[in-house]
């Protein structure tokens, strides 16, 4: 019997770049591969986050239970790059916004397919899952 542990490094497959390969929330890695994009809901005070976590920081407990993103959120604003971290310089220019969902907010990238000039400070917007074609995984926005 080997004494080697298994790593579940799931998450490596994230992102364009992927920084890190392990994670307490790699079953965020699954729910993408179901074509799900989920956050974290605290069973104790209620909190939603998004990115997910595995801890809640208002009440200090792990007791938390995945949710599905689901619905339109608006965009609150959104910035188009010109220049991008290591490991991002081949995708410039791209645009970057942030949604509201009431509850939470979702920090990400705003589909290729969609101009610029079609974007609006109010605009209702779906997130959605996306493969990239490295068949890294991540999620966009899209008009809803």
């Amino acid at each position: 019997m080997s004494n080697v542990k298994e790593v579940d490094d799931r998450f490596k497959r994230f992102g364009t770049v992927s920084f890190t390969g392990i994670s307490k929330i790699n079953d965020f890695i699954n729910h993408l591969d179901d074509g799900r994009v989920t956050g974290t809901r605290c069973t104790d005070c209620g909190r939603s986050f998004f990115p997910p976590r595995a801890d809640c920081c208002q009440c200090r407990t792990s007791r938390m239970q995945w949710f599905d993103v689901t619905g339109t959120g608006r965009l609150v604003t959104y910035s188009r790059l010109a220049f991008a971290p290591v490991g991002f310089q081949d995708d410039v220019p791209y645009c970057i916004a942030l949604l509201d969902y009431g509850d939470f907010k979702v920090f990400g990238r705003i589909a290729a397919d969609l101009p610029e000039e079609e974007l609006t400070v109010g605009m209702e917007m779906v997130t959605a899952v996306n493969t990239l074609p490295n068949g890294q995984l991540n999620y966009i926005f899209k008009k809803a």
